[in-house]
């Protein structure tokens, strides 16, 4: 009975000593465990005489029960500590100042979108995205490509099965809008477009705006005075322009047009190729194989369309020396704008 309560003295004092949940489960196994102190005095007590062993069966349940509550207080505390400890470090002070949120801005092509939206529902032209799986007749027969020119070979276009394809500008979108309405139109395309290409000047996926305008007695210098319109408005500077004559499928007569470079306004530099001008745009009267099909009348009605790259108009606007920037996503050059 002496080492029995020597026993359980030491381990209540072992509890209370606990300065942790894993000593406290140590303190646990050493005197109550399947090879614990106490289970090993039960083992001893094989050969006293059966008169005895109620008594001392007795004991040794009064002395488990001190131990277990001796652990049970400690753990209670333990863990009391612990709550306490993680709630003062999870503490917060209502009187200190807010930190605020930073403000998002909207993308520079999304800016740029915008900004050619204005100026062109001014004018009244109708906007149209299109789509951006198309097939070759939309992307190519219909806008008088033939099947043997460069654009529809194969290291420019992403193609897919059945004759489906990534579209390679935003031109298609012109003939869906013609199949559903007729002369006197003026609309405007813009839309992600897809290239096999990739330089500070091109990336495989970039935004492209297609403009169309059909009317009796449109002609090219329609076409020039809204263009260089276009380009003051959308620069607010008076930036030189030249046109160039060039050869498109489906626009005769057919034209280039190069802008003043903005980032050395005229002086050379590498966006430039040190040239002084840039390339940004191509441009021409609608050729009659487009709109005959679509069931206009080619006697009466002509027009011009137009294309623009809108993440070159972002570059330039916003004097982006590398096209990539914009699709990085880095956000120390997304806060500038």
């Amino acid at each position: 009975m002496q080492k029995l309560n020597q026993i359980a003295e030491q381990a209540v004092l072992s509890a209370e000593q606990a300065v942790s949940l894993q000593q406290l489960d140590e303190v646990r196994i050493h005197y109550l465990g399947k090879k614990g102190q106490v289970t090993e005095f039960l083992k001893s007590l094989a050969n006293i005489s059966p008169e005895e062993r109620p008594l001392i069966g007795q004991s040794v349940n009064q002395a488990k029960e001190t131990i277990q509550e001796a652990i049970q207080k400690r753990l209670e505390e333990l863990k009391s500590a612990e709550l306490a400890k993680r709630l003062a470090g999870e503490t917060i002070d209502v009187t200190l100042p807010g930190r605020g949120h930073a403000e998002g801005h909207l993308h520079p092509i999304t800016r740029t979108i915008m900004r050619i939206e204005d100026y062109f529902t001014q004018l009244g032209f109708d906007i149209t995205g299109g789509q951006e799986i198309e097939n070759e007749y939309y992307n190519f027969d219909a806008l008088n490509i033939p099947a043997h020119h460069p654009a529809r070979a194969m290291h420019d276009t992403f193609y897919f099965e059945n004759g489906l394809l990534l579209r390679t500008h935003t031109s298609p979108g012109q003939i869906r809008y013609l199949e559903k309405k007729q002369p006197p139109v003026r609309m405007i395309a813009l839309g992600r477009v897809f290239r096999c290409e990739s330089d500070v000047t091109h990336t495989p996926m970039f935004h492209q705006l297609e403009g169309l305008c059909l009317d009796k007695n449109i002609c090219f210098s329609d076409l020039k005075g809204i263009l260089k319109d276009f380009l003051q408005f959308f620069f607010e500077d008076e930036l030189a322009m030249r046109f160039r004559p060039s050869y498109f499928p489906f626009t005769e007569p057919s034209a280039e047009v190069d802008m003043q470079c903005v980032m050395c306004k005229g002086k050379g530099c590498r966006i430039c190729k040190n040239t002084g001008w840039l390339e940004i745009l191509g441009c021409g009267m609608v050729h009659p194989s487009v709109l005959a099909p679509l069931g206009v009348d080619t006697d009466t009605i002509n027009g011009f369309a137009f294309g623009v790259g809108i993440d070159r108009l972002a570059m330039l606007r916003y004097q982006i020396n590398d096209l990539r920037l914009l699709f990085e996503n880095d956000i120390r050059f997304l806060q500038q704008f």
